[in-house]
């Protein structure tokens, strides 16, 4: 009897811990696993520029140098862009960029394992993505920059700072997801401005 009652107990506890993921709707889902993303991307300047050589640099292909300046010129450029595709993008490039951040550091190195652990949210964001249906095709311009994210002799690299490519996701983050976080966030009143307007408004 008290076997059975504890089986009920474990059984019942283990319903409640499951119970929100079950009820959780996918876009709830996917603004849980972006404000994790966000609180840990807090951490980047003292992972990312702190535990750096001064100035250090990696090489990245150029569409992986993904700033708000891009979204606004691809949404103005491509014809059918929804922001799904953008999102695509964001997802893609940032997923590359910590691949690429990774192949420099030691495993011993003290930003080797913030690092992972943010490679390791990403999958999970990637998780709980909409899926793409088989019906309508990306635009050409998305489906270049696939192609060119993955080409291994490319000719257009860049050398940036680790920092700046994480500055580039959570701000770009903050931009393609705005639903998810609070108005008050200050990247959303950059998002989709022109570079130049943007620069004129820090100023103010």
């Amino acid at each position: 009897m008290v076997r059975s009652t504890a089986w009920l107990l474990g059984a019942l506890l283990g319903l409640i811990c499951v119970l929100p993921l079950v009820l959780m709707t996918p876009r709830t889902a996917q603004c849980t696993s972006l404000k994790t993303l966000e609180n840990k991307l807090i951490g980047r300047r003292r992972n990312m520029k702190h535990n750096l050589p001064i100035n250090y640099t990696i090489r990245v292909h150029y569409e992986e140098v993904f700033k708000l300046s891009n979204i606004s010129k691809l949404r103005a450029r491509v014809e059918d862009l929804e922001d799904g595709d953008l999102q695509d993008v964001w997802l893609l490039v940032n997923r590359e960029v910590l691949k690429r951040i990774l192949r420099v550091l030691p495993v011993r190195h003290p930003s080797y394992k913030y690092t992972t652990d943010l490679e390791d949210l990403f999958r999970k964001v990637q998780q709980v993505f909409p899926p793409q249906t088989d019906e309508r095709e990306p635009p050409e311009r998305i489906e270049e920059i696939y192609k060119r994210v993955k080409e291994i002799d490319s000719k257009g690299w860049r050398f940036v700072t680790p920092k700046s490519l994480l500055d580039n996701c959570y701000r770009t983050m903050h931009c393609l997801f705005k639903d998810c976080f609070s108005s008050e966030d200050r990247e959303q009143d950059y998002c989709g401005l022109p570079h130049w307007r943007k620069g004129r408004k820090r100023l103010q």
